[in-house]
């Protein structure tokens, strides 16, 4: 529910797991000599992660993971997956129609209505093989390359991708604000190797 708060009032939730967005007019921190801005406006939610699954980048993302990840049959648990999320948040797709790459774009619940039978009753085992993180204060950008099994026991994956997530922290905790994706073709796209698991060596 979005309410007029004093920016004394917004720092203290901030501290306590919230998430603030456009929408209560207070004037943002700018560097000196900027000129002046509208004065955004401020909408708080409050957190209902498990602390653990977004203390860090690293926890995000493998719950991430984990929470789209089940056998035939499995219920994920959606509440833990959509708690991961901005209240904007977009997935963004890229596919390909007649040639040319074109974005699609989701809501975290669309995402969850359009995937949910696919994953719970064909199964669908997804895990990173390889993830690039970059932060700057409190955002980040990750490349994560994914790679998708029916099962766990399948010797190669069917797929592979990359997602690229923005991350932002506020408080004591990680949100995923956008997430795009697009998957491996090898004929026409191959992953490079710079996102991919350095080859065993022996010895």
């Amino acid at each position: 529910m979005t309410r007029t708060l004093t920016r004394a009032t917004v720092l203290a939730l901030a501290g306590a797991s919230t998430f603030m967005l456009a929408a209560a007019a207070i004037q943002p921190d700018l560097p000196t000599g900027h000129p002046a801005v509208s004065s955004p406006k401020m909408a708080v939610e409050k957190s209902n992660a498990d602390p653990a699954d977004v203390e860090s980048i690293d926890a995000v993302l493998n719950t991430y993971y984990d929470s789209i990840s089940g056998g035939i049959g499995e219920p994920r648990d959606w509440d833990r997956f959509l708690s991961l999320f901005s209240p904007d948040t977009q997935f963004i797709v890229a596919r390909t129609v007649n040639g040319e790459s074109v974005p699609l774009a989701l809501t975290p619940q669309e995402f969850v209505d359009s995937n949910k039978t696919y994953f719970e009753k064909g199964g669908y085992f997804e895990k990173d093989i390889h993830r690039q993180i970059n932060t700057y204060g409190n955002i980040a950008q990750v490349f994560s390359t994914y790679a998708s099994r029916r099962t766990l026991e399948d010797p190669e994956p069917y797929s592979r991708g990359i997602n690229s997530m923005q991350l932002m922290r506020t408080g004591d905790r990680w949100w995923i604000t956008t997430i795009m994706w697009e998957s491996e073709r090898p004929d026409i796209n191959p992953i490079p190797a710079t996102y991919l698991p350095a080859p065993e060596t022996d010895g």
